[in-house]
């Protein structure tokens, strides 16, 4: 069960609703009796599948984007998208930051970045966010 709540708060926490799973993360690495690997996989998989539903509500509501339930602020998707035309792509290793990490995510929607080479980018973001968690809650316990 460890492994599914880490997924679904990190599936949660990369959507544009505020969560965070860092603390969980740490939480159970505390846990001799979890796999350390075993959660940052479940913790980056879920954070990747919840960062691949921005990129599709990107790819498909951004002319919702005027309605008070949109998700991200206009100033956030603003900055997003100076962000994501200067570094191209590559922004998205910042995906993992908060803040900007989610419209990011989204902005690479609207602007149609390729699934293939989004998924890549954010899988390298969100892991070496996890492992940097990891070793951080190690070097603390």
């Amino acid at each position: 069960m460890p492994y599914l709540s880490l997924f679904a708060a990190a599936f949660v926490a990369a959507t544009l609703l505020p969560a965070q799973s860092e603390v969980l993360l740490a939480y159970y690495l505390a846990r001799p009796d979890l796999s350390v690997a075993g959660l940052i996989v479940a913790a980056t998989i879920g954070n990747v599948l919840g960062s691949t539903v921005n990129w599709y509500l990107g790819r498909y509501l951004r002319h919702f984007q005027d309605r008070r339930w949109f998700p991200v602020k206009p100033r956030e998707m603003e900055r997003a998208e100076r962000i994501y035309h200067r570094f191209g792509r590559w922004s998205l290793l910042a995906s993992w930051a908060p803040f900007i990490g989610d419209p990011l995510t989204l902005i690479a929607g609207v602007l149609r970045e390729p699934l293939p080479s989004f998924l890549i980018i954010v899988t390298i973001a969100k892991a070496g966010r996890y492992l940097l968690v990891a070793a951080l809650a190690f070097a603390w316990l």
